[in-house]
């Protein structure tokens, strides 16, 4: 199990603490939908990642193997040993290999900036990262809201590290590391960190406002863990305000899928309707507030106030909600075995597994919402489990109570979701008319 999937469960303790604190404080700092929304968009990138995973570290492991200067024979082997031994009965150091560590995780967070902010400064790869800003709150569940294909692209960034000559397994470790740093600072329970703390790393602090949709806080604070490189390159700024947190152009939809796709199938529409070759161009990789002379210039992000921000938030009711919940809880199981089996399971077991988690997913979604295609999807799902149930009650005796239970599961669920039918009104072509709206282009974020 990678050192991510192991911090899982640490993922969720800390959650539930924050939630703890926040209800002790009488502070609303989780919604139920936003949040399910968030630990779906979460799920879809885990499981994604058995294959961008796989793509980042085997290109980088074939540049190691072929590109590194080490094989010139002039530059000696980056040091990437244990960095204490053990013998005699004491511990001593081995300061090249602490020193190869170190510079590791430096030079990984500082390769992390630059692929962070590309991420925000060049619409293709915006449409990759896009699905981490769509939440409207911020709390530890929205570290988890993270891109299914963002990290395709993302070898380019760190290939230099390996043709300097960093093993894959050093490389592997001191990213997984760089990644599960950036989940406390997801938090507005922390409002700032001593001053020293606060000139060197990343913080609560400077993340926040690196969500924030308010004009003077577009496209600052990139850094992963240390705050320097936003100090260095001149993309950094102070809280000063809390800001405002979620997209300019609002997602208004729980569907982790279409959270995950929503800007590519935006520049696609965007490059169909391009006048020009190069507009085509600009529309894929500009700045996502790009647009053409002939429709009115850039985008210029009008300023918004919390007192005018309404968050995303369709009234379905409260049993819908509860009906999610559990559903979404259900899949979660499936979702973790995919991850751990996934190497042993053969392509068409696997290709299933993953089928069925998007698909229970996407209806937890759009169920949040009130879609009447998610009442009939939901309908088929349970209808396949049911199917399911049925061909395990018809096998051995070891097997009947799995089969009975899972039976009786799927027959309550149907009986809940046929008495709630007439909450799901919405077409899927028809948006909810709430959340925080602004003039400009659905292009632009």
């Amino acid at each position: 199990m990678g050192i991510i999937q192991a911090s899982i469960p640490l993922f969720f303790v800390l959650i539930a603490v924050e939630l703890l604190v926040t209800q002790l404080g009488r502070r609303s700092f989780y919604r139920l939908n936003d949040s399910i929304s968030d630990l779906a968009a979460g799920t879809l990138s885990q499981i994604a990642g058995i294959f961008t995973k796989l793509l980042l570290i085997g290109v980088f492991a074939w540049l190691f193997d072929h590109a590194r200067i080490q094989r010139s024979g002039l530059v000696p082997a980056w040091p990437d040993g244990d960095m204490a031994t053990r013998w005699d009965g004491q511990w001593h150091l081995d300061v090249p290999a602490i020193a190869g560590w170190a510079a590791a995780f430096v030079l990984v967070d500082f390769a992390y900036y630059w692929f962070h902010r590309v991420s925000h400064e060049v619409n293709i790869f915006w449409a990759g990262h896009v699905v981490h800003h769509s939440s409207e709150e911020y709390n530890l569940a929205v570290a988890l809201r993270q891109s299914a294909v963002g990290g395709v692209l993302s070898w380019v960034f760190y290939a230099p590290l390996a043709v300097l000559g960093m093993s894959w397994q050093q490389f592997a470790i001191c990213y997984a590391l760089n990644l599960i740093y950036q989940f406390w600072i997801h938090t507005r329970v922390i409002a700032r960190l001593p001053a020293w703390a606060e000139a060197v790393l990343n913080t609560p602090s400077h993340h926040r406002v690196h969500h924030g949709v308010n004009p003077e806080y577009q496209d600052r604070n990139y850094a992963g863990v240390f705050i320097v490189w936003d100090r260095w390159f001149g993309t950094f700024i102070e809280e000063v305000a809390e800001p405002v947190y979620g997209l300019t152009v609002p997602l208004q939809s729980w569907n982790p899928v279409w959270a995950q796709i929503h800007q590519y199938v935006t520049i696609a529409r965007n490059v169909r309707a391009a006048r020009t070759w190069r507009d085509r161009w600009s529309c894929v990789f500009g700045s996502p507030g790009w647009r053409s002379a002939a429709d009115g210039g850039p985008v210029v992000v009008p300023d918004v106030s919390p007192s005018e921000f309404l968050r995303y938030d369709p009234g379905v009711p409260s049993a819908v909600s509860a009906y999610a919940l559990v559903q979404f809880v259900l899949t979660i199981p499936p979702a973790l075995w995919l991850l751990r089996s996934a190497d042993a399971l053969p392509a068409g077991s696997l290709s299933a597994g993953i089928f069925y988690v998007a698909l229970s997913l996407t209806n937890v979604g759009g169920l949040l919402e009130g879609r009447r295609w998610a009442f009939t999807t939901e309908q088929a799902r349970l209808g396949a489990l049911g199917v399911a149930a049925v061909i395990l009650l018809a096998r051995s005796e070891a097997s009947h109570w799995i089969g009975g239970a899972s039976l009786s599961g799927v027959l309550l669920s149907a009986m809940v979701l046929w008495r709630h039918r007439h909450a799901f009104t919405l077409t899927s072509d028809e948006r909810m008319d709430v959340g925080h709206r602004v003039a400009v282009p659905e292009q632009a974020r």
